[in-house]
């Protein structure tokens, strides 16, 4: 089932973004972030406008996405970028796809004209992922990220809705 994120559902999101964090492989950041740290960031997403959503199973948060404005300028009203994490023991089991499917089916009523996603050049399966959804590589930042004595490239990867 997949719904509107709540306050309670907070840890488990921070569990899953903070999994990721150490694969290096979904997220530019290094260090895990607290329940403090990221409660603002929850309190920005609204159902209505740039929602935050949970997969749920069996009662257990199987993993999220969240819309973020684009850029905070009027001409780029209408365009999102969204991020999709997660959790490893339900990977390749749909909830990716799923999450992404109802992000591309709410956009007209979220009056999102295009969604974006940034995804490292080496994180193969969601760039699979948002290709098979119909996104388009628009761009490549190369040797954008360094993680120790790695560069990775940055795609950038949307949809017009």
């Amino acid at each position: 089932m997949i719904r509107d994120a709540a306050e309670a559902d907070l840890p488990a999101i921070i569990d899953i973004y903070n999994a990721a964090t150490a694969t290096r492989t979904s997220t530019a950041f290094f260090d895990p972030v607290s329940l403090e740290e990221r409660l603002p960031w929850f309190r920005r997403h609204s159902p209505n406008e740039f929602p935050l959503w949970v997969a749920e199973i069996e009662g257990q948060i199987a993993g999220w996405l969240s819309f973020h404005e684009f850029i905070r300028r009027p001409a780029y009203r209408g365009a999102a970028e969204i991020s999709i994490y997660v959790h490893e023991k339900f990977r390749r089991r749909g909830i990716g796809r799923a999450l992404l499917e109802k992000a591309i089916a709410e956009a007209a009523r979220l009056k999102m004209r295009a969604l974006l996603g940034y995804i490292l050049g080496h994180n193969v399966a969601s760039l699979a992922l948002f290709e098979q959804a119909g996104f388009e590589r628009w761009g490549r930042l190369p040797k954008i990220a360094r993680f120790e004595a790695n560069e990775r490239d940055l795609v950038i990867v949307g949809r017009q809705i």
